[in-house]
C-alpha cells in the first residue's frame, strides 16, 4: 500500500499458495478498501492477482485497476484454472467463475511505456522481464516518483527480454528480495543441469515429474525440452506431456503476444512458431494418461498443493526409479517446499502417509532477480530511499545488509534501506518547491522581469496554474463572478458636508452628479432622500474602504444634527479634531510595530513618509493619505493601516490613542499572519 498527499494505491492484490479460503488473502482488515484510488496489478501469478475477483467484487472498492493487455488475458484463464483445481468446499471458495467473469469488466488496460493519470496520480509500465506481460510501475505523485518491481528479472531468457531501466530516477524504489544474497547460475549451465537430470531419470526407466505453473517458467522449459529432445533422436520414443487444461488457451495467448517477448523470439516466428512444439503433447487431465513407461509430464501447479501435479507425485513418489526436479521458487507450508528437505515420507491428499523413494532436485529457473541482478539494478537507479518487500525475513535482512556494506565507503551515495515487517508502515517525508505554470493571458504579456504578476491560482490534481480571471473558462470548469455589494446608510444632513467629511478620509472625492459622488476610486455614494446608498464590487479592499465610509456617514449625521456638531463641522481642521503632527506620530508608531525601527527612518520632513520593507519603498502622503508603492500587496497593507488609524481619531467618540493603536496593530498582525499560514509548504 502506498499513501501520500491523501491519495492511496494498492500494488497486487494475491493469495497465499500455501494457504485457502479467508486464510489466503492479503492483510486486508487492515485496508479501506473504499479510500483506495488505484489498484495495480504487476503481473498474472496467483500471488500478485489471486484475490483480485473477489477484491473487485465483495468490497468497498471504488478505484480503477490495471494491468498490461497480456495480463488480463492470462489472469482470465489461470484463475479459472485455479478456480478448478483448487481442492476446497464451495463453502470456502473466495469466488466462483462468474465472479472471474464479472471482474474482467472492472480491469483496465496499459501499454508498455504509456502514461496514465488517475486523480493526480501519474504512473507508467515498464518491463519486468519475470513472465508475459510482467510490468514495473513507475508512479508520480506531487513531484514524488516511486518505482515498484514487482517479481523482475535483469537476464535474458529463451522468450523473455530483461526487465528495463526506466529512464527517470525514482525517489523511492520498492524491490522484491525473493532470493536475497543467493546467486543464480549461468543460464547454459542450468539448462545443461536440467536436461542431463531428465536424461538419466528416463534412461533408468523413471517417470520425471515437473511441477510448473501454468503459465510462465512452463514456456520457458518447454522451448528447452523440444530442443533437447530435437537433438537427441534416441529420446523420441519417450513422450513428453505438457499436462494443463490451459495448454492451448495458453499457446494462443503467448502467440498472440509474440511483440511482448525477446528478439530471438520475434525474428524465429517470421520463420516458424517456437510454440508449436515437435515433441510434446497436450494431456488434458489424468483420466486421458497411460502410465506404461518412461516418460517426462510438466503438470500444475508449481508447488503441488493440489491438482494433476498432487496426484502424479502422490501415484510416483513410492518408486526409486521416478524422479521430481522442483524448478522454481518455493513458499513455506507448500509441498514442493517439504520434498525440498527430502522426508522420508510424506502425508497424501486422504491422509494417507506415503514413503518418498523418487529423486528429488531443485533447480531454479524461478525468474526473480539474484543479488547480482539487484545490486546493479540499484546502482542505476540510485534512488534515496529502497524498501525490500516479496521475501523472507532473513534473506530480506541478509540483502539489505550486503547493499547497505555496498554504499557505506561512498560519498556520493546517500541511500536508506528499509525491509519492514508485514502490516509494518514506513514513513517517508518529502518537501519540495511548487511551480506554478502562467497561462492565458498572463503568458503572452510582456513582462517585466521585476513586474508584479497578478492572477488566479488554480490546483488540480497537483499542478498549478496561473490565470487571468477571463481564462478561468478556458482551461478549468471554473467561472469568474463579481459580487456587487450594497448598503443603506440613515443620513439628514447635505451632501456638502457629506463630501468634507468622505474627501479628509479618501482624499480626492469624485462628483458623478448631484446626488452622486464615488470614493477611493471604486465605491459609488448616492444620497437619496435621507439614506445613503453605498455600493460597490466587493473584494477585501473595497470592503474596508466601505466600512470606513459607514463609519464617517453616521459621525457626519451626527455632527449634522447637533449644535456641538455643528459648532465642530465649522472648525473641522483645526487642532480639536484634526491633529496632523499626532496622527503622524501615531502612524510612525504602528509602522514601526509593524515592519520594525530599521524599515522606519527616524526622521521626517515635509508632508511625506517614506518606509522601505524588503528594499521596497512605499511613501505615504499626510495631506491625502494615500500611499504609492510599485508592490501592490505593501502597498494594500500600509493603505489599510493608515485608512483605519484616521479614520478612529475622526471619530468623536475616538478611544484615546493609546487604545487605538493595540487594536490596529492585532488587525494588521492577524492578516500577516493568516498570509503565512495559509500554504506553509509552498514558496510563490
Amino acid at each position: 500500500m502506498l499513501e501520500f498527499k491523501n491519495k492511496s494505491i494498492m500494488m497486487d492484490c494475491g493469495i497465499h499458495p500455501g494457504l485457502s479460503g479467508m486464510d489466503a488473502l492479503p492483510f486486508v482488515d487492515l485496508v479501506e478498501s473504499d479510500q483506495i484510488d488505484l489498484l495495480l496489478i504487476s503481473h498474472f501469478h496467483l500471488d500478485h492477482c489471486g484475490a483480485l475477483p473477489w477484491f473487485l467484487l465483495k468490497t468497498g472498492f471504488k478505484g480503477r485497476c490495471f494491468m498490461t493487455h497480456a495480463t488480463k488475458a492470462i489472469y482470465r484463464w489461470l484463475l479459472s484454472d485455479y478456480i478448478k483445481v483448487s481442492n476446497i468446499s464451495t463453502e470456502q471458495m473466495l469466488y466462483t467463475e462468474s465472479d472471474l467473469e464479472k471482474s474482467m469488466d472492472k480491469i483496465e488496460t496499459i501499454n508498455f511505456h504509456e502514461e496514465k493519470d488517475v486523480n493526480g496520480i501519474k504512473f507508467s509500465a515498464y518491463n519486468a522481464g519475470h513472465v508475459l506481460g510482467a510490468a514495473m510501475f513507475l508512479i508520480e505523485i506531487a513531484g514524488v516518483k516511486i518505482l515498484y518491481t514487482g517479481d523482475f528479472s535483469r537476464q535474458e531468457d529463451r522468450h523473455l527480454m530483461a526487465a528495463e531501466i526506466p529512464p527517470v530516477k525514482p525517489d523511492i524504489l520498492i524491490t522484491e528480495s525473493t532470493y536475497g544474497t543467493h546467486v543464480h547460475e549461468q543460464r547454459e549451465e542450468r539448462e545443461g543441469r536440467f536436461t542431463s537430470l531428465i536424461h538419466d531419470i528416463v534412461n533408468r526407466g523413471g517417470r520425471c515429474l515437473i511441477p510448473v505453473f501454468a503459465l510462465g517458467r512452463a514456456q520457458e522449459l518447454l522451448l528447452i525440452l523440444d530442443e533437447y529432445w530435437s537433438l537427441h533422436p534416441e529420446l523420441h520414443d519417450i513422450p513428453i506431456y505438457y499436462a494443463s487444461s490451459l495448454a492451448k488457451k495458453c499457446m494462443s495467448v503467448y502467440q498472440t503476444y509474440i511483440n511482448a517477448m525477446n528478439d530471438r523470439i520475434r525474428r524465429q516466428i517470421s520463420i516458424n512458431n517456437p510454440f508449436v512444439f515437435k515433441h510434446i503433447s497436450n494431456l488434458k487431465g489424468i483420466d486421458h494418461f497411460e502410465d506404461i513407461g518412461p516418460c517426462v509430464v510438466m503438470a500444475s501447479p508449481g508447488m503441488m498443493q493440489s491438482g494433476l501435479s498432487r496426484e502424479l507425485f502422490e501415484m510416483w513418489c513410492t518408486d526409486a526409479k521416478n524422479g521430481v526436479i522442483i524448478a522454481g521458487y518455493c513458499v513455506e507450508g507448500t509441498l514442493a517446499k517439504t520434498i525440498l528437505s527430502e522426508p522420508e515420507e510424506v502425508i497424501g491428499m486422504s491422509g494417507q502417509r506415503l514413503p518418498l523413494k523418487m529423486s528429488v532436485d531443485y533447480i531454479s529457473f524461478s525468474a526473480h532477480t539474484d543479488y547480482q541482478q539487484t545490486s546493479e539494478f540499484v546502482r542505476e537507479l540510485r534512488p534515496a530511499h529502497v524498501v525490500l518487500v516479496h521475501g523472507e525475513q532473513n534473506e530480506m535482512s541478509r540483502l539489505k545488509a550486503a547493499l547497505t556494506r555496498e554504499y557505506e565507503d561512498d560519498p556520493n551515495t546517500s541511500m536508506e534501506l528499509y525491509n519492514p515487517r508485514n502490516t509494518v508502515s514506513v514513513d517517508l517525508y518529502f518537501k519540495g518547491e511548487k511551480t506554478a505554470k502562467v497561462m492565458g493571458e498572463l503568458a503572452v504579456e510582456n513582462l517585466k522581469p521585476d513586474a508584479a504578476l497578478s492572477g488566479i491560482i488554480v490546483k488540480r490534481n497537483f499542478n498549478y496554474h496561473l490565470l487571468a480571471p477571463s481564462d478561468l473558462p478556458k482551461y478549468t470548469d471554473l467561472k469568474a463572478s463579481k459580487i456587487i455589494q450594497q448598503q443603506s446608510v440613515y443620513y439628514s444632513g447635505s451632501i456638502s458636508v457629506l463630501r468634507s467629511l468622505i474627501s479628509h478620509l479618501a482624499g480626492p472625492v469624485e462628483t458623478l452628479d448631484e446626488k452622486r459622488l464615488r470614493a477611493f476610486a471604486c465605491i459609488e455614494i448616492t444620497l437619496e432622500k435621507c439614506i445613503v446608498v453605498l455600493e460597490w464590487a466587493s473584494n477585501p479592499i473595497s470592503d474596508m474602504y466601505a466600512d470606513s465610509l459607514i463609519s464617517v456617514i453616521l459621525q457626519a449625521d451626527l455632527l449634522g444634527t447637533s449644535p456641538a456638531g455643528k459648532h465642530a463641522l465649522a472648525n473641522f481642521n483645526t487642532q480639536k479634531y484634526y491633529d496632523r503632527m499626532h496622527f503622524k506620530e501615531c502612524l510612525i508608531e504602528i509602522l514601526v510595530e509593524m515592519y520594525g525601527e530599521a524599515a522606519v527612518p527616524k526622521m521626517f520632513k515635509g508632508e511625506k513618509i517614506t518606509i522601505t520593507v524588503d528594499k521596497k519603498k512605499a511613501c505615504i502622503d499626510l495631506v491625502d493619505l494615500s500611499v504609492q508603492c510599485e508592490d501592490s500587496k505593501l502597498k494594500s497593507t500600509v493603505q489599510g493601516a493608515v485608512t483605519r488609524l484616521h479614520m478612529s481619531l475622526n471619530t468623536p467618540k475616538a478611544l484615546e490613542i493609546e487604545r487605538v493603536k493595540p487594536r490596529i496593530k492585532a488587525e494588521v498582525k492577524a492578516e500577516v499572519k493568516t498570509e503565512i499560514k495559509a500554504e506553509p509548504e509552498e514558496t510563490w
